[in-house]
């Protein structure tokens, strides 16, 4: 079983209708966030989607966020 497949399985997420992950613009992530703040799996699920996931919430992040995270997170040019 692979690493990812590991924290998948004690996600929260898989418990909740998967739609409130992909609110519609205009739209509260409100509650998918509340589902990820109370996940053990949060930090696992935020580590893998920074990198690899351009929508919906991961780890209680928007996609803006994890943006934001990859940017901040990349290296510079010297």
């Amino acid at each position: 079983m692979s690493r990812v497949q590991e924290w998948r399985d004690d996600a929260l997420c898989a418990e909740v209708d998967p739609e409130i992950f992909h609110p519609k613009q205009g739209e509260s992530i409100g509650p998918a966030r509340e589902v990820c703040m109370a996940c053990p799996v949060r930090r696992e699920c935020a580590d893998h989607a920074i990198p690899n996931e351009p929508y919906g919430v991961w780890g209680g992040l928007s996609p803006r966020e994890r943006q934001r995270l990859r940017r901040s997170l990349a290296p510079t040019a010297a």
